[in-house]
């Protein structure tokens, strides 16, 4: 058996599919790109008969990002898989993944099919797609609540049709370790040509077992693993790329597998995703979160200075994380600030590059230290921004203080015409805000509002992330500023514009075949 784990990474697809963290075609892009460059074996990109904007991202995906194989999502529908064909035809490395549900409770609430129709469609479907690409995945969605010798009976079906890969979805994140492991050795033992293809596993985090349930599943035979950066996804999310990823290259003596994953690009691949997504890492997070490599009891600072093996089982190094933030500062030229781009993973050419730059001196004028942190904001602000926004801020102005009523004047540029507002609010950041809504005229609903410090220092940036919501739709918005109220306000007109390419592109499945809209499906 292989001691090589594949990584499918699912974030632009399961993982896009958390509230608030639909992406446009050139974010799903810049995130595709950056999935390159860790190595990821499989990019999922996208479901594209879900509506012409994921389309659109999938087949632009598959167009422009080498490396991986580049994966599309399609139900077993016919219509599905000529939709999923069409966008993943131009990648080098095309592939199809397509699904059914196996379980008795979504065959007979959500499918309404009889076990012979649902082999009758594996066999049809897995047919169809393997005529179009030679790599199939097929995955037998709910598998950890399907009957076993059923679910062998749906596989032998996916394998003798042409699958490469059988994935067996814990959907709804139900399963244990050890039932999960169970599972995965009765079906390497029971199914005929089991050698000729990969197992893979996808779980989910309702119970927070998704990471240790695919570890185990690892153990067992499972030779693909489908996760997410920062383990986002539906409900409670998916297993955690960084999470897997690491577990397996610090422990080699449990696991004797490892992947082919870059690892120091984990942290730059976390940082980008919660950039676009606003979807921000909890400091406790493991790998990722701000105080996985922190130290704060005397004991261990103690033992760190001493020797870091004492309470570090890994490096910061060793997933990107470099000790030494202090980069540039306002003396700093062209060269020296694109080369730590570089270092970061950015690629800037041209007028991207001189607004980055322009950027980073306005902010270097401000700020005595400037940190990885900042120059990852300074990109966002200046290439990050959708070039189909709606929206623009021009510029805020905020009077406030103990004896006066809170005041701020706003500039927006609206579908390239500028207009300008003042209001009064509870506070400056409220005035900012309420100043915004009357120049844009919307009626969103404020759920989320949250600040936090991008790096130390009375003169750090702050980061603010609001998520809005209208109309059933929600989008989360980021901004970053010296001044709290400007990244306020530049968190606000981010998440509209997010908000408007939702309301505006997201199309129901329902109107592509009678289901659920994709939010509702998926392994």
């Amino acid at each position: 058996m292989s001691d090589r784990i594949r990584i499918f990474d699912t974030t632009l697809r399961d993982g896009e599919q958390s509230p608030g963290c639909s992406m446009n075609v050139e974010e799903k892009l810049r995130v595709a790109h950056q999935l390159a460059r860790l190595r990821v074996d499989v990019i999922e990109a996208g479901f594209p008969i879900a509506s012409e904007g994921d389309f659109e991202a999938v087949r632009e995906i598959a167009r422009s990002v080498e490396g991986p194989i580049v994966c599309g999502l399609s139900r077993t529908s016919e219509k599905d898989i000529e939709r999923c064909f069409e966008a993943v035809k131009v990648a080098r490395k095309p592939a199809i993944h397509t699904f059914i549900a196996t379980s008795d409770i979504h065959m007979k609430y959500k499918l309404k099919m009889s076990r012979d129709r649902v082999l009758e469609e594996t066999k049809r479907a897995v047919t169809q797609a393997r005529s179009y690409v030679n790599h199939v995945e097929f995955s037998a969605e709910d598998a950890t609540r399907s009957d076993w010798d059923f679910l062998v009976e749906v596989f032998q079906t996916a394998i003798d049709a042409g699958a490469n890969t059988l994935n067996v979805p814990d959907t709804v994140g139900y399963t244990t370790p050890t039932e999960y492991a169970a599972l995965i050795t009765h079906l390497r033992e029971k199914l005929r040509g089991v050698d000729d293809v990969v197992i893979s596993v996808h779980c989910h985090n309702d119970l927070g077992l998704a990471v240790a349930n695919s570890l185990m599943a690892v153990k067992a035979g499972a030779r693909q693993v489908e996760c997410t950066i920062n383990g986002i996804g539906e409900r409670a999310g998916n297993a955690a790329m960084e999470e897997i990823v690491m577990a397996l290259r610090t422990r080699p003596e449990v696991f004797g597998v490892d992947t082919g994953i870059d690892a120091t690009q984990i942290y730059h691949s976390s940082r980008l995703l919660s950039q676009i997504t606003g979807m921000l890492v909890q400091p406790n997070k493991a790998i990722v979160g701000a105080n996985a490599f922190a130290h704060e009891s005397g004991i261990h600072q103690d033992g760190v200075l001493k020797q870091r093996l004492t309470y570090e089982i890994m490096t910061p190094e060793s997933i990107g994380l470099d000790t030494n933030k202090l980069v540039l500062g306002k003396h700093s030229g062209r060269h020296a600030f694109r080369d730590r781009l570089t270092q970061l993973g950015y690629q800037l050419e041209g007028d991207s590059l001189e607004e980055a730059f322009r950027r980073f001196k306005a902010l270097a004028d401000k700020k005595k230290e400037i940190f990885d942190e900042d120059l990852e904001a300074v990109v966002a602000e200046a290439v990050v921004r959708p070039t189909s926004a709606r929206f623009r801020l021009l510029g805020c102005n905020v009077a406030s203080g103990t004896d006066m009523l809170p005041t701020a004047t706003v500039q927006v540029e609206i579908d390239g015409e500028t207009a300008k507002g003042t209001s009064n609010g509870d506070g400056p950041v409220d005035a900012a805000l309420n100043a915004i809504k009357r120049i844009t005229g919307t009626d969103a609903r404020m759920l989320q509002y949250t600040v936090s410090s991008i790096s130390g220092g009375t003169d750090a940036q702050g980061e603010v992330t609001v998520r809005l919501e209208l109309d059933g739709k929600t989008a989360l918005g980021q901004g970053a500023h010296t001044d709290i109220v400007v990244a306020s306000a530049k968190a606000y007109v981010n998440a509209l514009n997010k908000l408007d390419y939702r309301l505006k592109n997201w199309v129901d499945l329902q109107k592509n075949g009678g289901q659920p809209e994709p939010r509702e499906v998926g392994p």
